[in-house]
């Protein structure tokens, strides 16, 4: 999860550096996203057939030679191909170090801690990734930001094969190709359309990939339901803690996912941070997430996660209705308190939807749940910024005022479309001019901002009910959570130890 967002800062040095086009660079950024989201299922289900420490530690050591291959690129296209393969090796390890961990832990209080040190050590990666990419541009040229992962994936190689078990299906079946690329031509270009709704606004492309991935995702769906061994079981679905949970899992996702898009641009664009600076205020909610984490799974062996979600989301809409209050003169405290309460709310989603999904799931099936899990997230994360990027970007467009000098120009249309055009464009305009122009943008970015967690708030109260009325069948997480559900498949898992090497 590190590896998702240490790139920020290093763009505009390795981009210089290898002379990357502004093309380039967005693959560079986004590859890696995009392929982690397109093989989680398929490396989940692998996990399952060939064994899930076979998966993880191979994809550990994919995952430190693409970081060296990344770090020492020449080219554009050396790099963008070395960040796929980090897409791919990054694939392996959320579902099977999800599914590892729930057949490592049967005791439900360990499970529970467990599943809360999963959650937390995500969400810390993806917060830190500007921090640690920050510290280590002081010293260091941009390839310092792929090596990160390195020593971690030796000291996993190193330790897996006597620490880990090998759970898998005692009768795996065989992989099935054809499933592989429909659920790629379903996940790939789904996102891509609306990673690009965000960025350009509506336009024929984003559509027509958005509607290519929801028809071949039918189709995909239509197959997993023919074979006698799917890459996907759907028959998942029918299990209430599993389709409940992954439906509240991926609405939060995207409300969170697209709060924090705009939060991380107003403290660049509007509070004036750097990077580096952003993400240290960003260090404050942060850190109360973890916190949120440990209490609300502690608070969840007592009351049914149902209601702690639904009280979460309420806590998160009083956090956005905070965010309403802000503008481009209060400062920066209001946002981070207002962003705090937010994360503390939706601290309880990682790991409760999680000890849900996991659980509820045949034990064979474990690494496809889990999978099914992050994915769900994925997808949240992209619709999020998608909407929600469109809405702020309307009430932007709809609310700054260009000065005359510009209007009708080139720049002065630049400086229309969005802040970041607007703070471009007053470098080369006149001290007065450039002030109207950037006084106006700001005062129409934080509208948007205002208008977002408007549309948060009531998101995050309907999600309250969505949890209790999808969940409440659910128990509190120390009773046993094992596969005693009547819905779910019978499956048999057997456990190997035999030594990695002889995979």
């Amino acid at each position: 999860m590190l590896d998702i967002s240490v790139l920020f800062l290093a763009l505009p040095s390795l981009s210089a550096d290898l002379g990357a086009s502004a093309s380039e660079q967005l693959w560079i950024s986004d590859i890696y996203g995009f392929l982690i989201a397109g093989f989680l299922v398929t490396m989940g289900t692998l996990g399952d057939r060939i064994g899930r420490r076979r998966v993880l530690l191979f994809g550990a050591a994919a995952f430190g030679l693409a970081s060296i291959l990344a770090a020492y690129s020449t080219s554009p296209e050396m790099l963008i191909a070395a960040r796929a393969l980090l897409g791919i090796a990054g694939a392996t390890i959320m579902p099977s170090t999800l599914a590892l961990i729930f057949t490592m832990f049967p005791n439900p209080k360990q499970m529970g801690v467990a599943f809360s040190v999963w959650a937390g050590a995500m969400t810390a990666g993806v917060a830190l990734g500007p921090v640690v990419g920050g510290v280590l541009l002081e010293s260091f040229w941009w390839g310092s930001v792929f090596l990160i992962g390195v020593p971690v994936m030796l000291l996993l190689l190193v330790t897996g094969p006597f620490l880990l078990p090998n759970t898998k299906e005692a009768s795996p079946g065989r992989l099935d190709p054809v499933s592989v690329i429909l659920v790629l031509a379903a996940i790939l270009p789904f996102i891509y359309g609306f990673k690009e709704l965000a960025r350009l606004g509506w336009d024929t492309l984003s559509v027509v990939a958005i509607v290519a991935g929801v028809v071949f995702g039918i189709v995909f769906v239509l197959r997993q339901r023919r074979l006698e061994n799917p890459l996907l079981d759907v028959r998942l679905f029918a299990i209430k803690a599993v389709s409940g949970a992954l439906l509240l899992s991926f609405l939060i996702a995207a409300v969170q996912g697209g709060a924090g898009y705009f939060i991380a641009l107003q403290l660049q664009l509007v509070e004036g941070f750097s990077p580096m600076n952003a993400g240290l205020w960003l260090l404050v909610p942060t850190l109360v997430l973890l916190a949120g984490i440990f209490i609300s799974s502690a608070i969840a062996k007592k009351i049914r996660p149902a209601y702690v979600l639904a009280g979460g989301t309420l806590i998160s809409a009083i956090g956005m209705f905070v965010l309403t209050q802000v503008t481009a003169v209060t400062g920066v405290a209001l946002l981070i308190v207002g962003f705090t309460i937010v994360y503390l709310g939706v601290s309880p989603v990682g790991p409760l939807v999680s000890q849900m999904v996991v659980p509820a799931a045949p034990e064979d099936k474990a690494g496809s749940a889990s999978s099914l899990s992050s994915t769900g997230g994925e997808l949240g994360v992209a619709l999020g910024v998608a909407a929600i990027g469109s809405i702020g970007t309307a009430v932007y467009r709809s609310e700054v005022t260009v000065p005359a000098e510009v209007a009708g120009t080139p720049e002065g249309a630049v400086a229309g479309e969005s802040l970041a055009g607007a703070l471009e464009t007053a470098k080369n305009l006149s001290t007065s001019v450039a002030d109207s122009l950037i006084t106006s943008g700001k005062d129409a970015f934080t509208s948007g901002l205002n208008v977002v967690a408007v549309v948060c708030t009531i998101a995050f109260v309907g999600l309250a009910g969505v949890a209790i009325a999808t969940l409440r069948h659910v128990p509190p997480m120390s009773g046993d959570h094992g596969h005693g559900d009547e819905e779910a498949p019978e499956a048999v898992a057997e456990e190997e130890r035999a030594p990695v090497a002889s995979a």
